[in-house]
Parts: C-alpha cells; sequence; structure tokens
C-alpha cells in the first residue's frame, strides 16, 4: 500500500501542522492526551479575557485554537448571558467579568464565576478582577 507522504509529499505533513502562527506552548491544540478537554471554549475564552480585557478576538482564537468567528460566538454568548460586559473604548473593546454571576449547569449553579476563576488564576491575576487573595491562593 502506498504511503499518503509519497503522494501527497509536503501537502500531507503540513495538513498535520497546527496553523501558520500558532507555535507556543500556551496557544492551540494543548490535547495532549486525545481529542477533548475539561473545559469548554467559553472557560478558555473567559480565562483569556481575565487575564487581559482587553484581548483582540483574533489573539484570544490563536490561544484557545478557535476561529476568530468561534470566539466571537462564544464572546456574545458570555455577553448575553451576563456573565461579561462589552466596554467600546475607540476601536478596540474592553471586557468586565461579573465575577458573581452563576455557573449555568445545574450540577454547579451553586458556584459563581469568580469562583471559577480563582481556581483557575493565579493569584495576582484574581486579586486583579477583585477576588479575595486568600481563597485564590488557597486554590493553587
Amino acid at each position: 500500500m502506498v504511503q499518503e507522504e509519497e503522494i501527497y509529499g509536503d501537502l500531507a505533513q503540513s495538513a498535520r501542522r497546527p496553523r501558520s502562527g500558532v507555535t507556543s506552548t500556551e496557544t492551540a491544540s494543548p490535547k495532549k492526551n486525545g481529542s477533548w478537554t475539561f473545559l469548554s471554549n467559553h472557560t478558555h475564552v473567559l480565562l483569556c479575557l481575565a487575564r487581559d480585557p482587553e484581548a483582540r478576538l483574533r489573539d484570544i482564537a490563536e490561544r484557545v485554537g478557535m476561529t476568530e468567528r468561534g470566539v466571537f460566538r462564544v464572546v456574545t454568548e458570555l455577553e448575553q448571558g451576563g456573565v461579561i460586559t462589552r466596554i467600546r473604548n475607540g476601536r478596540r473593546n474592553r471586557y468586565e467579568i461579573d465575577i458573581s454571576t452563576p455557573l449555568r449547569h445545574h450540577l454547579e449553579e451553586d458556584r459563581t464565576v469568580g469562583g471559577l476563576l480563582a481556581w483557575l488564576l493565579q493569584p495576582d491575576e484574581a486579586e486583579r478582577l477583585g477576588l479575595p487573595a486568600d481563597e485564590a491562593s488557597r486554590l493553587h
């Protein structure tokens, strides 16, 4: 049987490489042991916005491994859900997170977005959002 590389050459190789521009270890495709992750794209986008409230959707898309359109959809859903507020600043957007918003699924509805972020962010990042430093540091 003829190998794929023999027929398609570099084309087959490039199809398995990450998208151009995605080279950092903190960017797209962190899926080391399969095709799924514990956290959703919504959580990944929210985490990016918590770390950089003025991040461009293009940059978030690259970090998360989504398309820019997909990130726009997630940001719109987070905004409609009351999790974030988009503040226009000239040609750029700044995003504020409502840390008191309850998580949406019935299994975790007694927890808040702030609690989730306190668990995921470094203590200094959590403090910038107004999360209690002791709660954030206790979780790390």
